[in-house]
């Protein structure tokens, strides 16, 4: 691998204030023995901001056995038992977390993916990404973040679906902080516009990851959506759904929707 490393730009760059935030587990992982090569890793620094923390037996042992609780915990003993008992067996894990300072270019996440490869090379199994709700067995990360070598923002986010008591199926984003942007939510959608939301949120995914802003107000014109969509902005990091702040592209449920949205700017 050449010893030039390529920038991940962020073509649609606007400074916000929002630090992106980044929190992963790496499950066996012994970072003592840690060698980060520029040339195999595609890094050339740890990201400013990030703290990279050991526990095990003689170091909070306690922390291993909290991540392996709770509702996501139980999901990935259902679908993913393999995987779970693989995590299960481990006595020591590495924490990467923190908010990186420069995010004018997504370096930042080709260096932190650089790392968490090299702590998979140094007797990590799996990793947690906390904040897209997301296992990750140590071939899949391979395989599908680091190999790529390229900032796929899909892979990073993911889109999660949920019933409405209407019917109707709520489609939320998770992620978008590692980012510095909001992620992205929208209620009341008619299950024969799941596809075509969901592809509006991969068109917004990559856009925020890329370092646009969403507007407040900003209207969606798609053709294979409903006339009278737009944003707004609200929620915190303090919101469990997201544990970031969101935006809600609302679905027109009325002519009020509709005529409001017409004094609204495109998409």
């Amino acid at each position: 691998m050449s010893g030039v490393l390529l920038d991940w730009p962020r073509i649609h760059y606007k400074e916000t204030g929002a630090s992106p935030f980044l929190y992963y587990v790496v499950f066996g992982a012994n970072v003592d023995e840690l060698r980060l090569s520029r040339s195999k890793y595609r890094c050339d620094a740890i990201p400013e901001g990030l703290e990279i923390m050991a526990y095990g037996p003689a170091c909070h042992p306690e922390v291993l056995d909290d991540l392996r609780q709770g509702y996501l915990w139980k999901e990935l003993l259902v679908q993913e038992s393999d995987l779970a008992n693989v995590v299960a067996a481990q006595t020591t894990c590495t924490v990467v977390r923190g908010f990186v300072v420069d995010d004018s270019s997504l370096n930042y996440l080709r260096n932190t993916v650089g790392l968490i490869t090299s702590l998979l090379d140094n007797g990590g199994v799996a990793i947690f990404d906390a904040q897209s709700f997301k296992w990750w067995s140590a071939n899949d990360w391979k395989t599908r973040i680091f190999e790529p070598a390229a900032p796929l923002s899909h892979e990073h986010v993911v889109i999660l679906v949920s019933e409405e008591p209407d019917d109707t199926q709520w489609l939320h984003t998770r992620g978008l902080r590692k980012f510095g942007r909001p992620d992205i939510s929208i209620h009341n959608v008619p299950a024969a516009f799941c596809a075509a939301v969901v592809g509006m949120l991969n068109r917004f995914i990559e856009f925020q990851a890329l370092g646009g802003v969403i507007q407040e107000g900003q209207c969606v014109q798609l053709t294979s959506l409903p006339e009278g969509m737009y944003c707004t902005h609200g929620g915190s990091e303090d919101d469990p759904d997201f544990n970031n702040f969101h935006i809600e592209i609302k679905w027109p449920n009325s002519s009020l929707d509709a005529d409001a949205s017409a004094m609204r700017r495109p998409a």
